[in-house]
């Protein structure tokens, strides 16, 4: 970890446009998670081995998370909210490799997933609800707290980018600043702040997301649950 680590150094030019570390380690995590997901799924079996039987529990944990919050939707709402997962995940380990950082300790990365969120959750809620039924909930309780309402989902979207790169970019600074000071006699304890607040960091924001589409959806759950009692 170099001095100027922190900051985000274009890697090299294609033309007019710039590739930023940020870009380049974010390709590499996405190439990671494709070639995992092609091993992991080209021999299912029946009876499954260990390798096999650690992603059905992954799975399977993300799953019931969905269904804690969403059990009408989660097969719609897993495959996203368990990419997302994943990708912040490894996002935020691989600046344990020498020479390389974390996509999400910038700005324009964590604010590119948080903007990918706001997109999901309205693209669920229409499609789910349709679009009058969507629009609709901006209005409820009250036709006066629209406003609040439209703010709200703008706030909460910068909140999102912000609080990842936030404490991804002050992870990095603290480690940055212990190594400076003693060196690299304390590096296990260092390497374990930065494991645990990782999936720290990557279960917030992916359960943030997941009571986001939710929420979107939540109208339609209550419309639901009323006509189930006036039919009882």
């Amino acid at each position: 970890m170099g001095e100027d680590s922190l900051f985000i150094q274009p890697a090299f030019e294609l033309g007019p446009v710039q590739l930023t570390n940020t870009v380049i380690t974010t390709w590499v995590v996405m190439a990671i998670i494709g070639i995992l997901a092609w091993l992991a799924t080209r021999r299912l079996q029946i009876r499954p081995d260990r390798p096999q039987t650690m992603v059905e529990a992954i799975v399977s944990t993300i799953e019931e998370s969905i269904r804690d919050i969403a059990p009408q939707h989660v097969d719609q709402i897993l495959p996203f909210i368990g990419s997302l997962w994943i990708f912040i995940v490894l996002a935020n380990l691989i600046g344990l490799i020498p020479g390389m950082h974390s996509p999400t300790r910038d700005l324009s990365a964590t604010a590119a997933i948080a903007f990918l969120v706001f997109i999901s959750v309205h693209w669920f809620g229409i499609r789910i609800q349709g679009l009058k039924n969507y629009l609709l909930h901006y209005l409820k309780p009250s036709p006066l707290l629209l406003p609040f309402n439209l703010i709200s989902e703008v706030t909460r979207t910068i909140a999102l980018a912000v609080r990842l790169f936030g404490n991804m970019m002050s992870l990095e600074m603290v480690a940055l600043l212990v190594l400076l000071v003693a060196g690299f006699l304390v590096p296990v304890p260092i390497l374990m702040l930065h494991i645990v607040e990782a999936l720290v960091q990557a279960y917030i924001f992916g359960m943030l997301a997941l009571i986001y589409v939710a929420g979107s959806l939540q109208s339609q759950q209550l419309s639901q649950q009323k006509q189930g009692e006036n039919h009882d």
